[in-house]
Parts: C-alpha cells; sequence; structure tokens
C-alpha cells in the first residue's frame, strides 16, 4: 500500500513539481504569503533551488543578465547577499563593471547558492506544517476524486493545488531518418547530464550541434576542462550569441504598431537600430526597450504568423535579445581566434559511421569527421511527444493540452487548459511551460512576475480573485535587460 501524504484539514496543501528557479520562488512567495498553507516543493534531484541554469555549471558559467536583473524580492537581496558572504569572488566581476555591483555579470553557482540559503531559511521546524522540501519524482497524477501526484517512491501527495514547475528540459535528439544514432557511443543527448563529456580523448575533434548559449556553455566548459581538440559548432545559420553593452537608453517604441505582422515589426525594429546608432547608441538598448511589450506582440499575432517568426525570424531574434555577458564573449572569442572553435553553417543531411566516430554531411559543405556529437540544441518544449512521466500521464488524462506550435503548455494566467478547453481550478504551471501563452517566459524578470501574479491569486483569503491581465504586468518590467 502506497504511503500517502495527506492534505491538511484545516488548511490547504500546494504541491510544486520543480525545484528549480520557478518553482522555488513560487513555493517561496508563497509560504511568506500563507503561512498557514502547507506548501510543498517537490525535486529529484538532491538541491532543491539549483535546477538546470544554476545546478550543472561551473565559476566560469556567467549570468546572462547583471546582478540588478537577478533581485526577485527575497530577502536580502542578491545585491546585499553577494556583499556580506562573497565579496571575495566578485573582483573579476566588479573590474569589469567599473565597480558597481548592480550592472555585474556573477556567477551562475552564486545564485544558485543564494536561493539554496533562502530555503534552507524559509523550511519550518514540523514538516507537517509550512515549507517542506520533498525529494522524489512525481510520476503521474492522483486518480479522481483525490488531486496531488504519485512519486516515483511510492508517496501519495495529496494537494488542493498543483503547479507545474519543471523548468528546461533536456534537448530534444535531432531528427533522423534513421535511429542508430541515437544509440551510438558517440552521441552526447544531453550536454548536461553527468559524466556527458567523459569518454573521448582530449586532442579529439568534437561536434556541438546548435550555436547558442548551450554551445557557449559547453565549449566553455570543454576548454576550462583541458579540451585541446577542435571543437566544430553547427547550425543551420551559423549565428552566435551577441555580447551585452553597457550605456545608453532608448525608450519603449513598439506598442503604436501592435498589432503588426512579424516582418513589419522586423523592418520597425531595425529602423530603430539604425536611428540609435546615428545617435552613438548600442543596438543592445534598441532591442531591451522591446521588452515590455512581447507579450502583447505574441498575443496579438495569429498562429500562422507565430510560425513565420518562429520559422524565419526566431533565430536572429534569439541571438540579439538572450546575451551573453561581455566576460564570456571574450573567451568564446578568443577561442574561435586560435581556430579551437570553429562555426560552421548548414543543414545536417546525415551522420555516417566512421573508423573512430561520426561523419557529418553538410549541405554544400562536404563533411566533417568528429570523435562525438554533443546536442546543444537548447531546451525542447514539445510536450506533446515528450515521455517524461508526470506530463505523459496528465496528457493521457486530458488534464493537459500541449500547444500546436510545440512551445509547452495551454494555459490562462497559469491554470491549464484541459483537452475540452476548460480552465483548471487546481493545476497551474509557471515559467517555460507556459511558453505558448507568452513566448518569452525562461528570464528571471518573467517569471519573477508571473509568479507574483499567480501566488496573489491563490493567496487571497477568499479565494482566486481578478487581476490585472499578465500581459499588462510585463509591461511594467522596464526595458533593461
Amino acid at each position: 500500500m502506497n504511503a500517502i501524504v495527506p492534505r491538511r484539514a484545516d488548511a490547504k496543501t500546494v504541491a510544486v513539481v520543480g525545484g528549480g528557479f520557478a518553482g522555488t520562488l513560487f513555493a517561496l512567495k508563497m509560504a511568506e504569503a500563507r503561512p498557514d498553507f502547507r506548501v510543498l516543493l517537490i525535486e529529484r534531484q538532491p538541491r532543491h533551488g539549483r535546477g538546470l541554469a544554476y545546478g550543472a555549471c561551473a565559476p566560469y558559467h556567467l549570468l546572462n543578465v547583471p546582478v540588478s536583473r537577478m533581485e526577485v524580492g527575497l530577502e536580502p537581496g542578491f545585491a546585499q547577499w553577494l556583499r556580506a558572504k562573497h565579496a571575495d569572488a566578485l573582483q573579476d566581476a566588479l573590474t569589469e563593471s567599473g565597480g558597481d555591483l548592480a550592472s555585474a555579470f556573477v556567477s551562475r553557482e552564486l545564485f544558485g547558492a543564494y536561493l539554496q540559503e533562502r530555503i534552507a531559511e524559509a523550511r519550518a521546524p514540523d514538516p507537517a506544517k509550512g515549507f517542506a522540501l520533498l525529494r522524489g519524482e512525481a510520476v503521474r497524477a492522483l486518480d479522481a476524486p483525490a488531486r496531488g501526484v504519485l512519486l516515483d517512491d511510492g508517496r501519495e501527495i495529496e494537494a488542493d493545488i498543483v503547479v507545474l514547475a519543471t523548468g528546461n528540459l533536456p534537448p530534444r535528439p535531432p531528427p533522423l531518418k534513421d535511429g542508430w544514432f541515437y544509440d551510438a557511443p558517440h552521441f552526447v543527448p544531453d550536454p548536461w547530464a553527468r559524466h556527458a563529456l567523459e569518454g573521448f580523448a582530449p586532442d579529439a575533434a568534437v561536434a556541438l550541434i546548435g550555436t547558442g548559449l548551450t554551445m557557449v556553455d559547453i565549449a566553455l566548459k570543454l576548454s576550462a576542462e583541458g579540451h585541446r581538440g577542435v571543437i566544430h559548432a553547427i547550425s543551420r545559420h551559423g549565428y552566435l550569441p551577441t555580447t551585452h553593452k553597457s550605456g545608453g537608453a532608448w525608450e519603449p517604441f513598439l506598442k503604436p504598431y501592435i498589432p503588426s505582422s512579424p516582418r513589419l515589426l522586423m523592418r520597425v525594429i531595425r529602423a530603430q537600430v539604425k536611428m540609435a546608432a546615428a545617435k552613438g547608441i548600442a543596438w543592445q538598448r534598441v532591442i531591451d526597450a522591446v521588452r515590455p511589450n512581447i507579450a502583447g506582440v505574441w498575443h496579438a499575432w495569429s498562429e500562422t504568423e507565430r510560425r513565420q517568426f518562429l520559422r524565419h525570424l526566431r533565430a536572429p531574434w534569439d541571438v540579439h535579445r538572450h546575451r551573453m555577458a561581455p566576460r564570456v564573449g571574450a573567451k568564446l572569442s578568443a577561442l574561435i581566434a586560435r581556430g579551437q572553435l570553429r562555426i560552421s553553417s548548414g543543414r545536417i543531411r546525415a551522420y555516417r559511421q566512421g573508423a573512430d566516430g561520426v561523419e557529418i554531411e553538410l549541405a554544400d559543405r562536404g563533411a566533417l569527421a568528429v570523435s562525438a556529437v554533443i546536442n546543444c540544441t537548447g531546451p525542447r518544449s514539445d510536450l506533446g511527444r515528450i515521455a517524461i512521466p508526470l506530463i505523459a500521464d496528465l496528457r493521457r488524462r486530458g488534464a493537459i493540452v500541449p500547444d500546436a506550435l510545440g512551445l509547452g503548455l495551454e494555459t490562462q494566467d497559469c491554470a491549464v487548459r484541459d483537452s475540452a478547453g476548460r480552465v483548471s481550478s487546481w493545476l497551474y504551471a509557471l515559467g517555460p511551460l507556459t511558453r505558448p501563452a507568452w513566448w518569452e517566459i525562461t528570464a528571471v524578470p518573467e517569471i519573477a512576475v508571473q509568479v507574483e501574479r499567480l501566488v496573489g491569486e491563490l493567496a487571497a483569503p477568499r479565494g482566486p480573485r481578478k487581476i490585472e491581465a499578465l500581459a499588462d504586468a510585463f509591461v511594467d518590467l522596464g526595458a533593461g535587460i
């Protein structure tokens, strides 16, 4: 018989599935807003709070935004905590930012440690009350009329509210006609998995599929760990992430053009970039000024227009919108300058077994022989096909609906929609899972706003209340990255 963790009769129980940033922040804020609730943070990894972004990293993996953009309303604030606890680790970041901690780019590990400390302080002395951590993986929903989840160790977690916050998922394997490659020892499906970058010689040539921020992280990791061989980075267009640049300001300008087609809006942005350049202002400020209206633009587009954007404009948008810290950009440029990192553009036609690895055939560019192929295409989001147990179970039951574009789940202000189009009164989603509604909901500032809104709704003493649309709240984020 399964062990049952029942709901409290005297107060609501909230079960949060996923102990990365979104789940952790929500659990902390929920427990603070309603100390009478029981808030359970469920995570299969031993360290709650870190997730993939702030756990599977090294000191040289830096935040992609400055310290000021990582303030999420917890006490002490991130900057205050850094000064008090890790002043000795800030030298390079402060040198780069001219001594201004708010605009400094620090290690991702530090933010993970910051969240872990907030969790430790918030844990209730009595695990039957308040904020508690559960170690395990939620594998399916409880059968109706019960609400809650079953963990892989057999525990049944009953809850009044379940919040899905699974964060960024491992990358999707590249599409292939012949599935042999998926099982080959030379293919690394998830670069962040334990021991993923072991098993090939330090001087061997390797290929990284994808040229985005995941590729940057893995190229730096290989170099830092002594890899001497050539690193080939391959993507359809060969676009590399751009670098942050400080200074200047540009006012938001996009709202009068909503609704407009993706191509028209890109022309407007390019025109603004040209105007900014004439005034000596970096293009980064123009892209920053688009941020408050991203959710509004996405809402205004039809499904056809969204598809057009994803097919033709997503790649150039991503490399300009999601940028590297200057020190990371400098390291990447050094790898390219000395010839260790080589960028290739083009469509991959086929993978073939080679004598000591894999041959990659590129359209119109010949073939590359490498010892390993590492999948750096970034987090997958096609929840209609993914076999994660809880997601697959909820999908089978019709409790969730993956969107038609393969971005995540259909939701309305975080509440999930079921297969009949009904909005759930007890099942919610946060972060990247809700991309179909907002498009950009992976960065800390947007997720923090989303968390605040959901906590405000669920913590209302007399039940859910009508609040301002989340798309309008995103406008108040400000233009700065």
